[in-house]
């Protein structure tokens, strides 16, 4: 199996992506190339967080890898918490604050819409390649389920049997998520070379 690096610190979103690949590809962490540092995530867009993230790692580490951004749009708060969905309540990835400010801001609001974008990234051979995945749903008015992170407890796939993807196997969720549909086109990238 090949070795692929995801330049990332979230120990979920790195047990995901392993998840997703599996047998396919061996999804190496930045602890496995002995990086530990903060990568800067300044870029206004999430396309562009990606991007800087492989790029640095890339320009310190000389090594081909990925990274992601995930954002969470919610219509009826103008595309919020969007590039800031991780630190959106707190400067930590505070994930219980960060849907707390989310239900607060929406309640009483009808227009529940909203959707997970999530950019990948890919440096390989010099060459910068972006894989998009997206899953529209709706935001509940209270948490349902204890899996996945983020803010998969309140979020429904419009896509699904009714559960949030906090109610939902990892693989019942990788199936249909934005996460999931991101890595699949990487996936199939990878595998073509």
């Amino acid at each position: 199996m090949k070795d692929i690096i995801f330049a990332t610190n979230n120990a979920h979103k790195l047990e995901e992506l392993r998840q997703i690949l599996a047998g396919r590809f061996n999804v190496l962490s930045l602890a496995d190339i002995d990086c530990h540092e903060d990568i800067p995530e300044t870029a206004p867009t999430i396309e562009g967080n990606a991007v800087m993230k492989a790029q640095w790692i890339h320009e310190h580490y000389g090594v081909d890898c990925f990274s992601d951004d995930t954002g969470l749009e919610i219509d009826a708060l103008g595309g919020e918490p969007g590039v800031h969905s991780a630190r959106y309540a707190t400067d930590g990835h505070d994930n219980i604050a960060n849907i707390n400010k989310v239900l607060t801001k929406m309640a009483g609001v009808t227009d529940r819409t909203a959707r997970f974008r999530t950019v990948i990234a890919l440096i390989m051979d010099g060459e910068l390649h972006t894989f998009k995945g997206e899953v529209e749903g709706r935001i509940l008015t209270e948490r349902h389920g204890e899996g996945g992170f983020g803010y998969d407890s309140i979020f429904q796939p419009v896509e699904g049997d009714g559960r949030t993807f906090g109610e939902m196997s990892a693989q019942e969720k990788n199936a249909i998520s934005h996460r999931g549909r991101a890595v699949a086109r990487l996936a199939e990238f990878l595998s073509s070379r």
